[in-house]
């Protein structure tokens, strides 16, 4: 893993806005695999020792992915992923929330924008991410240092699986 990577991760409460920017030392598309496959986010899209599991995804618009996050006691939150847009390699976005096991959606905890854009240059791929959500309440809830610091932290595994997987 390289040091020199940019990371950086802003909050904006006036757009209700957070905004993540990555480097990764891989191909566009390699990183672009990681985000849009179920088999990899599975090992990649949960803070560790909690881990993922996707149940199903339909990548395509109009399409969802449904997941659980596991904790280490076994107890499982799931979510929804509403795929709106995309643009094969460079970005797609969705609308995401909180469901039950039977992928009823809760009105109240769904409707963040996600818009994720994919750039390379030099082998470096640069990810850029904005979670939109619909209030100042909602991004004060889920935008806090806990959500950064276990973002950070699946970034880093994705890392980690990023360089195995460019040296096979």
């Amino acid at each position: 893993m390289s040091n020199n990577l940019l990371f950086d991760f802003t909050v904006d409460k006036t757009a209700k806005t957070v905004f993540v920017t990555r480097e990764f030392d891989a191909s566009q598309s390699l990183v672009w695999d990681a985000f849009t496959t179920a088999e990899m986010l599975d090992q990649w899209g949960a803070p560790a020792p909690w881990t993922t599991q996707t149940i199903f995804m339909d990548f395509k618009v109009g399409g969802r992915r449904f997941y659980k996050m596991i904790s280490p006691e076994g107890q499982e939150y799931f979510s929804v992923q509403d795929f709106t847009s995309i643009s094969p390699k460079t970005n797609y976005k969705y609308i995401s929330g909180s469901s039950d096991k039977d992928e009823n959606i809760n009105p109240e905890f769904y409707g963040s924008e996600n818009n994720l854009d994919f750039s390379e240059a030099n082998g470096i791929t640069t990810f850029r991410m904005s979670i939109k959500y619909k209030n100042l309440e909602m991004l004060e809830m889920m935008a806090n240092d806990r959500f950064k610091e276990g973002f950070t932290m699946t970034l880093n595994i994705l890392e980690k699986l990023l360089t195995a997987l460019k040296q096979r």
